[in-house]
């Protein structure tokens, strides 16, 4: 297979190119420097020692040699560093486990004109990568790559979804051409070590330190140099790394361009748009189990558990269903991303999934579908998954031993809580990211107004695009204070300049300010007319009350969060090296702050539905604390065990503050979902 190479890809690759050949001239330059200094420190010490042989000339004479000898040393150590990947987590398999399996992998190995991968691993997520130890040495000479393969993705897509994935990560390694893309990362990886991986270096000169006194001045001044070359080369980095990540865009596009080819534009896009949600699955799975830690509760399959939240979730946003899994349309992934700011990410390797798309529809290459499960591959894909499961949970620590939640239980906890920390379809994702209004009165003179648009989806837009305008601005200020480096960006479909973002920021406010007043209104009429029609219910006080019970939280949320920032600022220097006498100065000064932390806690406490996910330790703890007084530090020494209890208690009182928040705004939200709806029960009655 040959496809054609992009003019965007010959920019952006002589870019790249030219950025690493500016870069070996600098080192070469480096590298001499280096080697005229280590003879010049290696002469002079010999010559030192020859004029006056004493001891003192001789630690001078030896140290002088080592500062050289280090120096030299710092720019050529990447030669014997070796990236070696961690492949704990991974399980190998075989052809002789899943012939299926490796039978597509033969597939897309001769359509991609590619090598076979030495190995192939099952990991835990929903991804698909290949991997490769690589060293200095590996530009020249060839080394084999690895595939890992996600269960979690596996278990989310088609058979056809899969082969094009697998295409895409062959694709990046198909062509002769792309082959430019693994110099410029190996020289990135080289920068990169020599600017930050300097640890083992740092340990080797300290350890020359600490021979002499003598030494240690001459270490002191091979760090210095060493300092310097390393500013120099974490400009260079920066230099190169901005093509580098300019060309893994373009290399991405490429290696899509490659699994289209072998399994089709459309079954690649459908499975790039659902990743996101299979993913959020996934992930949902592992909170659902991190937070039953202190329960023992454990899971016996948790990709089962996957599919199933993952076809629940789709349910909740009304997804439609192809091939037996969600099917996610290209406006419902973005959905709620109304940014107009369109920025060429120079520190991403990836493009947008939109891009990615765009490029996909394109090509519009039509192949013949295999629309099976991908899970049909496996010989017995259901012991796969538990025997992933199983070594997944084998690195959680359980102090009673633990126990498999059964799948129907999990189920229905698992929607309970869902339903517990969500809010009702009813208000169309209105509510998801903001609050009601708490300034809303009421206005005698309210128009009446229909319930559906209040909430309709250009209601619900505005709020997304006012998120975004904010975004938006805090990007272009950046911009315009340049600490965010860019020549050019679009905003709203034109271009500017970076040294034109300044200008934008008076129109961007604008903005906000014009649809803030739309969303006071929207909220001002949705508080009349739940007045109205609580009135008509004869529960108008009962909606008042609680509204204003909401409001009034509110007002003294950012007054009752401020008691946790200064708590974490007053304990900060318990991290530092602090002088005994100021440590118990601070103690002292922090007591009246650990006074109103233990009322606030103690309030909450009394609420049985802020502290129904806490385990039995946790209010065990947060009861002592809160009960006695604690010595955190006496006869020069800490109290670890009490100054956990303390941190512990500290770190608690943001999730009570959220939690009572949260509950408040979710009865509001509730009582004005049973009022609507009750409305609706006498409309047809």
């Amino acid at each position: 297979m040959h496809i054609q190479i992009s003019q965007d890809f010959r920019k952006k690759t002589k870019a790249a190119v030219s950025s690493i050949v500016i870069f070996v001239i600098v080192y070469v330059l480096i590298f001499l420097f280096t080697i005229a200094l280590a003879l010049a420190c290696f002469g002079g010490g010999i010559w030192l020692i020859a004029a006056k042989p004493m001891f003192l000339t001789l630690m001078l004479g030896a140290g002088l040699a080592g500062t050289g000898i280090f120096v030299f040393f710092f720019v050529i150590k990447f030669l014997f560093k070796k990236h070696l990947n961690d492949r704990s987590y991974l399980t190998e398999i075989t052809r002789a486990d899943e012939p299926e399996l490796f039978k597509m992998i033969d597939e897309i190995v001769r359509e991609a004109e590619t090598n076979f991968p030495k190995k192939v691993y099952l990991s835990n997520d929903v991804n698909a990568s290949v991997f490769y130890d690589s060293s200095f040495w590996s530009m020249f000479f060839p080394i084999q790559k690895n595939l890992t393969i996600g269960v979690g993705l596996i278990n989310t897509t088609t058979k056809q979804e899969l082969k094009a994935i697998l295409s895409h990560e062959f694709g990046h390694f198909s062509q002769r051409s792309m082959k430019v893309g693994s110099y410029v990362y190996n020289v990135n990886q080289i920068i990169f070590n020599l600017v930050n991986d300097d640890e083992s270096y740092r340990n080797s000169v300290e350890k020359f330190a600490s021979f002499s006194g003598y030494f240690s001045v001459f270490a002191s001044l091979a760090i210095f140099i060493t300092s310097k070359i390393q500013w120099v080369l974490a400009k260079m980095y920066s230099y190169v790394n901005i093509r580098h990540m300019a060309l893994s865009r373009e290399m991405e596009f490429h290696a899509d361009e490659v699994a289209a080819n072998i399994a089709g534009s459309i079954s690649l896009e459908e499975s790039l748009l659902r990743l996101e949600l299979a993913n959020n699955s996934y992930n949902n799975v592992l909170n659902f189990y991190e937070a039953r830690i202190s329960k023992n509760q454990s899971s016996r399959n948790i990709y089962r558990e996957q599919f199933f939240v993952m076809n629940f979730l789709a349910e909740q946003s009304e997804l439609e269903t192809k091939y037996n899994l969600p099917y996610v349309k290209l406006a419902e992934s973005g959905l709620f991303n109304k940014s107009k700011l369109n920025i060429e990410n120079q520190w991403a390797s990836h493009p947008s999934t939109e891009d990615r798309v765009a490029k996909l529809r394109q090509l519009n290459i039509i192949k013949d579908v295999d629309s099976q499960p991908a899970k049909n591959l496996f010989k017995d894909f259901e012991r796969t998954e538990e025997k992933l499961t199983a070594k997944l949970f084998a690195n959680v620590k359980y102090e009673h031993g633990r126990t498999d939640l059964e799948f129907e239980t999990f189920k229905t906890e698992f929607e309970t809580q869902y339903q517990k920390d969500s809010f009702d379809k009813i208000f169309n994702n209105y509510y998801d990211n903001k609050n009601p209004d708490p300034e809303a009165q009421e206005n005698s003179a309210a128009k009446d107004i229909l319930f559906e648009t209040l909430f309709d989806n250009e209601k619900v837009e505005l709020v997304y695009t006012l998120i975004a305008l904010e975004s938006d601005k805090k990007t272009i200020e950046a911009i315009a204070s340049k600490e965010f480096v860019l020549k050019t960006f679009d905003y709203d479909g034109r271009k500017y300049k970076a040294a034109e973002a300044k200008k934008l920021i008076p129109e961007i406010d604008q903005s906000i300010m014009e649809i803030k007043n739309l969303i006071v209104r929207n909220d001002s009429d949705i508080y009349n007319y739940f007045l109205k029609v609580a009135e008509t219910q004869n529960r108008k006080q009962e909606f008042v009350n609680l509204y204003q019970s909401f409001s009034d939280y509110d007002k003294v949320y950012e007054e009752k969060y401020k008691l946790y920032i200064d708590l974490v600022n007053s304990t900060a220097f318990m991290s530092a090296r602090t002088p005994f006498e100021q440590i118990r100065h601070n103690f002292v000064t922090l007591k009246s702050l650990e006074d109103q932390l233990k009322q606030e806690i103690r309030f909450y406490l009394q609420n049985p539905s802020l502290i129904s996910e806490f385990s039995d330790k946790d209010l065990k703890d947060l009861k002592d604390y809160i009960e006695k007084e604690h010595i955190y530090f006496r006869n020069e020494e800490y109290f670890e065990a009490n100054l956990q209890l303390l941190m512990n208690a500290i770190n608690t009182l943001p999730y009570l503050l959220h939690r009572k928040y949260f509950l408040l705004k979710k009865d509001v939200l509730s009582l004005m979902k049973d009022l609507e709806e009750n409305r609706e029960r006498e409309m047809i009655s």
